[in-house]
């Protein structure tokens, strides 16, 4: 039965999380008079993570949540996933800030964007220290810094502050304004759609028709709305930008799904990926957007795999916690099994249910990217539309087009730049335009002013990592040599970079040797603590546990590390294989002689 377009939705979908929507946005007098009264506060420049965070609290879409976590309930979510008065939330909301930050309880602050834009006012109430490793390993089940969200919390302020927020703007998003639609937008449109029934799919990949077929099936078996929510925030380092995969989630739905029962609506989520946590999570804000049911399928918000090659969560963990607490957050499982492509019938069916010996087609993502997107292949129409395949295959480039970064690690004296120095001109070879990024240069410019602690030197690699993301982004490659210490700020470099285009290069030479090719002397007066925080005197090295590639420069010369470098940039598609690689010219000489 078709209900009434003027009907409460509260009283018609599910209601919001907690019973009702927050909304902090302010208007009129009011307003205006906080923009003023702005210019005379000091200011806290939001990062892009607390910029998600702000919207999504602004608009109700954290609900029942009305602020930054104060401790009481950042305590309580780590340890029992519910605030302190008990309702589940299985994240912590939290807004980090730095040392620099000079901040006192009681102080009215403004929160700004990047480019110092006014957002909001916070009336602060508390400011509290939080435990890195406690978080890390309550939400992201793991210290170990290849999750990307534990090596971004690397860099957070050691301090977390909370009060009341007054929401003068909401962050500024100019594209695909149509989508871009509040929790009470969202849910005013989905209770004309007529439909108590939500079935809500959240996607931070490009949809191909084995998700098509999954979201019609969890829609019909429901006989709900289907609210597809791509996430336009913050994703997985790596993933396809979100200007492709709506124009992708648009050409699917205004092709092959019903326009009567299929709603598209952007969310500006900034992703954790904390596995199971992140089910709980998602299922709570598509309640507050209007959901009664949320699909989730195997390794739901999973970062992969551990740097010990295991995955970080099991395949179900994420569904069986959410069906688990279903009743508790009053959203409904709707979990999604493998689905496998039979030819000879022209369908897909759950994998469990394949006949022996029956013939099935199968792609995984990485044969996706491997096979085809990195080849300038479309993908079979089997596997996605037509009209998808060509979106990715016009934004996607061969792998021989796309960027990447050499970043040479080790100790002062190693090698590193030498090394670099020889395979810039053997890439130049190649037709690529390189871009040098050496830490004793980098740091006379862009880093000039930093000190050689422990947070300036994490300082100093996250703008050499910062400026190599970019020119990696637009196809760009980038020779980055930097001492840079620590495995935690070396994750968070590759995380920003990309896994897949970050090529980590260990010089391991031995301390005694980089000291004796320490023509400034810096190694002697660190050992006379004429300067004190050195790396490998004082201050650790800790050595890589991930390197791409290990040199030694005693063994081999700068020449031969480079054509080492080159082979692996080849066999991973970044550059064709050379017709000659290099050849010992000791074995020539030798073999000139036997001749």
């Amino acid at each position: 039965m078709t209900r009434s377009p003027k009907l409460n939705e509260r009283q018609f979908l599910n209601s919001p999380y907690g019973g009702k929507l927050i909304d902090l946005r302010v208007y009129g007098n009011e307003r205006q008079e906080l923009i003023e009264t702005s210019v005379k506060l000091p200011s806290i420049q939001l990062s892009m993570r607390s910029q998600c965070d702000l919207e999504m609290l602004a608009t109700g879409a954290f609900s029942p949540l009305d602020s930054f976590m104060n401790q009481s309930d950042y305590l309580s979510v780590l340890n029992s996933m519910r605030l302190s008065d008990g309702i589940v939330f299985p994240i912590p909301i939290t807004l980090p800030i730095g040392d620099e930050v000079q901040a006192e309880p009681g102080e009215t602050v403004a929160l700004r964007n990047s480019k110092f834009e006014l957002l909001a006012l916070m009336e602060i109430e508390e400011i509290y220290e939080w435990d890195l490793r406690n978080e890390a390993v309550s939400i992201c089940g793991s210290e170990d810094t290849s999750h990307p969200l534990t090596a971004e919390m690397n860099s957070w302020g050691k301090r977390y502050i909370s009060g009341p927020i007054k929401v003068v703007d909401l962050p500024r998003h100019h594209d695909f304004p149509e989508l871009r639609l509040t929790p009470q937008e969202t849910r005013h449109r989905l209770a004309l759609m007529g439909n108590e029934k939500v079935v809500a799919f959240q996607t931070r990949n490009p949809m191909h028709r084995a998700h098509e077929e999954l979201t019609k099936r969890s829609a019909r078996e429901t006989g709900g709305t289907l609210l597809i929510q791509p996430v336009v925030g913050m994703t997985k380092p790596g993933d396809v930008d979100h200007y492709t995969r709506v124009r992708c989630y648009k050409a699917l739905v205004e092709n092959y799904y019903d326009k009567d029962s299929t709603m598209i609506s952007l969310i500006p989520l900034a992703m954790r990926m904390a596995g199971p946590r992140c089910a709980l999570w998602h299922a709570i804000i598509r309640r507050n957007y209007g959901a009664s049911h949320f699909i989730v399928g195997r390794d739901h918000a999973s970062p992969g795999v551990s740097s010990t090659g295991n995955p970080f969560y099991s395949q179900y963990a994420a569904q069986e916690l959410l069906q688990e607490m279903s009743e508790d957050i009053g959203v409904k499982l709707c979990a999604s099994a493998e689905l496998v492509f039979l030819p000879d019938e022209d369908r897909f069916e759950e994998s469990k249910h394949v006949k022996q010996g029956q013939k099935v087609f199968f792609l995984s993502g990485t044969q996706v990217r491997n096979d085809y997107l990195e080849r300038g292949k479309l993908l079979p129409e089997w596997f996605t539309r037509a009209e998808v395949a060509k979106i990715l295959s016009n934004v996607y480039p061969a792998r021989k087009d796309q960027g990447f970064c050499v970043w040479f690690t080790g100790l002062s004296g190693a090698g590193k730049s030498t090394i670099a120095d020889v395979l810039i001109e053997k890439l130049a070879e190649y037709g690529r335009q390189i871009t040098v990024l050496d830490g004793d240069v980098v740091r006379t410019h862009l880093s000039k002013g930093l000190g050689f602690s422990k947070t300036d030197r994490d300082t100093n690699i996250r703008r050499i990592g910062f400026v190599a993301s970019e020119i990696v982004r637009h196809r760009g490659t980038v020779v980055a040599a930097a001492i840079s210490p620590y495995q935690a700020t070396r994750d968070e470099v590759r995380a920003m970079i990309g896994e897949d285009k970050f090529i980590l290069v260990f010089v391991d030479t031995p301390i005694e040797v980089c000291e004796s090719r320490d023509t400034k002397g810096l190694y002697a007066k660190a050992r006379r603590k004429e300067i004190t925080g050195f790396t490998g005197i004082d201050d650790p090295y800790q050595n890589p546990r991930d390197a791409d590639l290990v040199v030694d420069t005693e063994v081999s010369s700068p020449s031969e590390n480079a054509e080492k470098i080159i082979k692996l940039l080849a066999d991973r598609g970044f550059i064709e294989h050379p017709a000659f690689l290099f050849v010992d010219s000791a074995a020539i000489s030798a073999g000139a002689e036997a001749n």
